[in-house]
């Protein structure tokens, strides 16, 4: 109690003094208060701050995390692999409007302080107090240090460590450095970390080209990159954009004239997904996993470059033939009906969470959108596209998914209000119903010269289906086998002009592997005997058959490794002439480039050149050219009479097609289907271009009755050789030494009068045409088309 008096009188006498000496007494406390505390925080600092704090060895020695990125010849992006995307960028190489748009949001007075702006850490301090956001406490220095080196954690100790870091850094680096850090290291929204990245990202174009607009775009993105980004939040970022325009021109760093024009530009941001110029994905995920057996997880953050052998242009005609081929071929064969169907809720937000949620299982491919209906009869039809769009589709666009529409049609093929369905517009903004299709299709095209590969098309869709048909589908390849027989056949004495026999094989030679065998051709005609070059034109099965008889399978077989063609994966019977073995359509271009380019082997490659971060090569290809005789996989004659027969295949052959369309003489090239239409092929070249196209399923099944190679991968080289071959003229192969000319046709030297084939079982020949021409014969099989039935062939006994 007597401790509570002497207070009391203490507190009593204080309040009786004089208001000035109670001022003073009061400030002297409050000073010895201030520097107490002052004191107890120097001593926390040096106590449990300064010894904690970390190294500024990440500044000095700065190794950012840099993806892999892979690049077409011609220097266009089509992958990149790694968790930050980022884009190092000097500060040389940084443009000033980029420059000033950061310092006039961030920190105005970046030049001029010491690291720290004492007002604003104060400022931010009191607003913590109250709960409130703090405005202009971090200077560009501090945010370096609390990016590089501290957590994002708001505290009291975490403030204090960047305010000392930020003087620590301030003493070590030079402004520019700081600067050059922090526009490198900052996060800006969509994996995009550094200005360099962000400006290839959102506006697909070197920060060096950036306008003062785009540049006060990309300045706001530091304060809220993941959610006022302009893919994201483009009204919030727009609006964050004109305050940035305006804090420039109030700092003196653009003119009047720059800043109304800049507040007017229109600016076009990109979509996440279009970043990359061009659809290539099946060849960046090549070259990632080649890579990553190189260098395993390196690759992702080292920020190593691969080049490519692909061109752009081949690339977008070869991705646009494949796609364009596919959807034609799912068109003739009619609507499936909704990908997917959902029950609409009367109430509308729930109803639009309905539809987002299902369209999110059914992501857009390219150009073909997923769409929910939200009315539908059989004159138009609205659907709602995940973006909000609200779409209407009448008339022409109607016309595919009509069947969908009828009164009558299957429920499981009925268009009604929550089905999820396909849409497409064209170039006059008209929308159109079509489907996702369930064919598979690929396409490769490599330079003979050297077998660096232009273009690669692993299927519809890399999003839909990561299976790459070009190097991973192996299937029977059909009749574009059949010139690998006749080109072992040139070696045997066989030439463009020998007879063989076009009919159904003798009664003793209708078994193979001890099983029944009965062949026929494709369209159940028979012409009786025809030149090797014919029956190749017109892709004879019987005549390829002979062929193969006479030379034994093992023998075209080992030739056929001359070309690159797996031996093991050929069947040593007579099916093998009519493609029954497997190949890639990778492995069938690099082998039908033997013919192209004179009979050299050149196995095709996909990357050209890895090069570090530093631009030093690390990998570079070195691969045999045409016309390097340790490439030579046949003899040069060879490869000079295959040619003239293949463009015979082009010119009035089963590719007739390919010529009409493309107006050209040069082009070579055969047609393929498999049994039962289950694989179509185009495999050809012009000049030095091959391209080879297929089509069919993954598991394979029938294409259909009315479905051959010329109808389902013909169509897609077409396509893609309109664009390769633009603007290049015609070439004619020179003849090479050795060969000469007997009746009108080439034929090697050495059998001109030597050891020749003149006619492959023509002999068989007559029991065919005894029973042709016996009335009384129920089994004579059909009238061949260019025979006359009133009149024997002179020559059918090769007389």
């Amino acid at each position: 109690m007597r401790l509570f008096s002497i207070i009391k009188k203490s507190i009593v006498d204080w309040s009786e003094r004089p208001t000035d000496i109670k001022l003073r007494q009061a400030g002297i406390v409050a000073l010895i208060g201030a520097g107490a505390f002052a004191l107890l925080m120097a001593l926390f600092t040096v106590v449990f701050i300064v010894p904690n704090l970390p190294s500024i060895d990440a500044l000095t020695d700065y190794r950012p995390k840099i993806p892999l990125r892979v690049y077409t010849a011609d220097n266009v992006l089509i992958g990149e692999f790694g968790e930050e995307r980022r884009d190092f960028v000097s500060i040389g190489g940084i443009p000033s409007s980029m420059k000033n748009a950061i310092i006039a949001i961030e920190d105005n007075n970046f030049y001029e302080h010491g690291g720290v702006d004492i007002l604003g850490v104060v400022r931010a301090g009191l607003a913590n107090l109250i709960h409130s956001r703090s405005q202009g406490a971090s200077t560009i220095t501090m945010q370096v240090a609390r990016t590089f080196l501290l957590t994002r954690k708001k505290t009291y100790s975490r403030k204090l460590q960047e305010v000392l870091l930020a003087y620590r850094i301030e003493k070590n680096l030079t402004k520019d450095q700081i600067l050059e850090l922090y526009m490198n290291q900052i996060y800006l929204g969509q994996r995009a970390y550094g200005f360099g990245s962000a400006s290839r990202i959102y506006f697909g174009k070197p920060i060096k080209d950036l306008t003062i607009a785009e540049s006060a775009m990309l300045a706001g993105l530091p304060k809220a990159p993941a959610s006022a980004n302009p893919v994201v939040n483009p009204k919030r970022a727009t609006e964050r954009q004109q305050y940035i325009l305006k804090r420039m021109h109030e700092l003196g760093f653009i003119t009047q004239e720059q800043y109304e024009k800049a507040k007017a530009e229109k600016l076009n941001v990109l979509a996440d997904g279009n970043r990359f110029r061009t659809h290539a994905e099946y060849a960046a995920e090549q070259v990632r996993q080649f890579m990553y057996t190189q260098y395993k997880d390196e690759i992702y953050t080292s920020g190593m470059s691969v080049y490519t052998t692909l061109n752009k242009a081949d690339q977008d005609a070869a991705y646009e033939a494949v796609r364009r081929g596919v959807l034609d071929y799912d068109k003739r064969h009619g609507y499936r009906g909704p990908e997917d169907n959902i029950d609409l809720p009367k109430d509308e937000e729930d109803r639009q969470q309905a539809i987002e949620d299902i369209l999110v299982k059914h992501p857009d491919s390219d150009d073909l959108k997923a769409a929910v209906v939200t009315a539908a009869s059989a004159k138009s039809v609205r659907a709602e596209t995940l973006s909000g769009e609200d779409i209407e589709i009448t008339g022409d666009g109607l016309r595919f998914a009509a069947s969908g529409l009828a009164s009558k049609a299957a429920e499981g093929k009925k268009i009604k209000p929550g089905s999820v369905i396909r849409v497409v517009q064209d170039s006059k903004k008209k929308w159109a119903i079509v489907q996702l299709p369930e064919v598979s299709a690929a396409f490769v095209s490599v330079n003979a010269q050297d077998g660096g590969i232009r273009a690669m098309v692993g299927g519809f869709d890399f999003a839909l289906n990561q299976f790459d048909h070009v190097t991973q589908a192996w299937r029977q390849p059909g009749s574009t086998i059949k010139p690998f027989v006749y080109s072992a056949a040139l070696e045997k004495g066989l030439s463009p002009g020998t007879l063989i026999n076009d009919a159904p094989l003798a009664e003793d030679n209708t078994e193979q592997n001890g099983k029944a065998w009965n062949p026929g051709n494709d369209n159940g005609q028979y012409d009786g005997p025809v030149t090797m070059r014919t029956g190749l034109k017109r892709s004879k099965n019987l005549v390829s058959i002979r062929i193969l008889r006479k030379i034994t399978p093992p023998f075209a077989i080992e030739h056929m490794a001359h070309f690159g063609l797996d031996a093991d994966k050929q069947p040593s019977n007579l099916t093998l002439a009519l493609g029954t073995g497997s190949v890639t359509p990778l492995q069938m271009a690099g082998a039908y480039a033997v013919f192209a380019n004179g009979g050299f082997k050149l196995a095709p490659y996909l990357i050209q050149k890895v090069v570090d971060v530093r631009g030093k090569v690390l990998l570079e290809a070195d691969h045999p050219q045409a016309g390097d005789e340790t490439a030579r996989a046949i003899d040069p004659r060879n490869a000079f009479i295959m040619n003239t027969m293949l463009r015979d295949v082009v010119r009035s052959g089963t590719g007739y097609m390919a010529g009409q369309r493309l107006g050209r003489s040069d082009l070579a090239g055969k047609t393929g289907t498999t049994n039962d239409s289950m694989d179509g092929w185009f495999a050809g070249y012009g000049r030095d271009v091959v391209g080879v196209a297929w089509m069919g399923y993954d598991k394979p099944r029938t294409l259909g009755g009315r479905e051959f190679g010329s109808t389902l991968a013909l169509p897609i080289w077409v396509d893609y050789m309109r664009t390769a071959l633009r603007g290049k003229p015609e070439i004619e192969n020179a003849v090479p030494p050795g060969v000469a000319q007997v009746d009108g046709d080439w034929t090697y030297e050495e059998y001109v009068n030597g050891d020749s084939v003149k006619s492959v079982d023509v002999e068989e020949q007559k029991g065919f045409w005894e029973k042709l021409f016996n009335p009384g014969d129920a089994s004579q099989p059909q009238v061949p088309g260019n025979v006359n039935p009133d009149e024997k062939p002179k020559d059918i006994y090769g007389g």
